[in-house]
């Protein structure tokens, strides 16, 4: 499954995991929204199959809770 997870940095504790659509082959970045002021989290995913993970062509964005 492909998956992008959110970790405690002190503990190592998994906090959050959300199912991609394909394979996240790019760095995720986090911004903050003009007018909501909420933080984002983005990721493109691709995938790639040297890496057997699925393909697709898809820009993913979260919220993040404050």
């Amino acid at each position: 499954m492909q998956a992008i997870r959110a970790y405690d940095v002190s503990t190592g504790k998994e906090l959050w995991k959300a199912r991609l659509p394909a394979g996240g082959q790019a760095a995720p970045m986090t911004y903050r929204a003009p007018r909501s002021r909420r933080q984002m989290l983005v990721i493109a995913t691709g995938g790639m199959p040297s890496l057997k993970t699925r393909l697709g062509t898809k820009l993913i964005a979260y919220a993040l809770a404050n």
